[in-house]
């Protein structure tokens, strides 16, 4: 029995020592193997058009194994407007579902993968969406999801400060909010402060996680070099990049039409068109 469980202390120091090794391990996986910066190309519009096209005929030719893996959006949808609905959220309605929109990019990483092994020519099932799970860039996708979080995060608490700012600090009743909102000067007022606000949140992200993810997906690079990646893809096609995160948030309004069912084919098109986008915005290796 002693042999068995062992001393409490050596059990201890032999746990801390695995947990340390993970932590290790986790940490050097942030920095990847690559040590080359990826080559950066210029885009154009014609190149979202295309991406676009070419995302949705990978959601066509494996409609029947990504159906499974989106049709939890429109539920997170919908749970997210119950939730408001019925709490004292309800201000936060919109800041929810157009936020939601933030943590879209590591939402998508088995889609990535499914359009990186189609493209590649190898086998695809429904399953290996689920592949990047035992690769080696999960602790920098799983980091980089955490910092999208947090941005969210940061995103609903100004959005909550912009609501008692212009309409005051007390929740609105569910048949006068949409009166409240439109219908006033105060309502309109926060509409006027909290978009563009908003599109700066966007804009950060945007920047970050256009490209990142689906570096991470196809290369060991590590979270430091996938986010200057992208950044440098931003830099260097401000106009087409964020044309495409206009595409992006217009895409998501329609398919939030109606309850959010339309996330069943926005999703994996824009999942399946951003693996493309960067394919065409970073050169190969």
């Amino acid at each position: 029995m002693v042999k068995t469980i062992g001393n409490p202390l050596t059990w201890t120091a032999e746990a801390a020592s695995a947990a340390g090794s993970h932590v290790a391990e986790a940490t050097r996986r942030m920095g990847g193997r690559e040590t080359e910066a990826p080559q950066v190309r210029q885009i154009t519009f014609d190149d979202l058009l295309a991406a676009l096209a070419a995302g949705f005929e990978d959601f066509m030719a494996l409609r029947s194994d990504v159906l499974a893996l989106v049709v939890i959006y429109p539920l997170i949808g919908v749970a997210l407007v119950l939730i408001a609905v019925n709490t004292e959220l309800l201000p936060y309605l919109f800041p929810m579902a157009s936020g939601f929109a933030l943590i879209g990019p590591v939402a998508a990483t088995g889609l990535y993968e499914l359009s990186r092994r189609r493209e590649a020519g190898e086998p695809t099932r429904w399953s290996d969406a689920l592949t990047p799970l035992r690769s080696p860039s999960m602790a920098p996708i799983l980091a980089l999801g955490g910092l999208l979080m947090a941005i969210f995060v940061i995103w609903m608490l100004v959005a909550g400060m912009i609501w008692q700012v212009t309409l005051g600090a007390q929740p609105p009743s569910e048949a006068g909010f949409l009166a409240q909102v439109l219908g006033t000067n105060a309502g309109w007022g926060m509409i006027l402060l909290g978009i563009p606000i908003g599109a700066v949140f966007a804009a950060l992200v945007l920047a970050l996680a256009v490209v990142s993810v689906p570096l991470l997906v196809d290369r060991n690079t590590g979270l430091p070099m996938a986010l200057v990646t992208s950044w440098r893809v931003t830099r260097t096609n401000p106009g087409p990049v964020l044309a495409w995160g206009a595409i992006v948030a217009g895409l998501l309004v329609i398919g939030s039409l109606p309850l959010f069912l339309g996330l069943i084919v926005v999703m994996p098109v824009l999942g399946h068109a951003s693996w493309h986008l960067y394919r065409r915005a970073v050169a190969p290796r």
